[in-house]
């Protein structure tokens, strides 16, 4: 399965990390985007990252995206952002229910 990962910059200044929503609900087998945004500079310099999160950096957001979800899916999901002068995290919970039988 996909987790987030940490990721690294050198940053002029502190920021935050926060989580769009703190907890989120999902039928098995539907998609669901888990979102966090963080504090961002013009001057931000990317010195470490995976560029499969390249182009919402510079926007201060981090989405992870899971496709046809499981109940196993369902847990405790962490953003961890690291910088020159701190770092800072926050997590969301996913809850995924079985499809219901009509």
């Amino acid at each position: 399965r996909i987790f987030l990962l940490p990721l690294t910059f050198d940053l002029r200044g502190t920021f935050v990390v926060n989580v769009t929503q703190s907890s989120y609900q999902a039928e098995e087998n539907h998609d669901i985007t888990l979102d966090w945004t963080f504090t961002t500079t013009a001057h931000m310099s990317l010195s470490a990252l995976y560029i499969f999160f390249l182009l919402h950096l510079h926007e201060g957001r981090v989405r992870l995206h899971v496709s046809r979800v499981r109940t196993e899916d369902s847990g405790l999901y962490l953003c961890s952002v690291e910088t020159g002068v701190g770092s800072d995290y926050n997590s969301c919970r996913l809850n995924v229910t079985g499809k219901l039988v009509q």
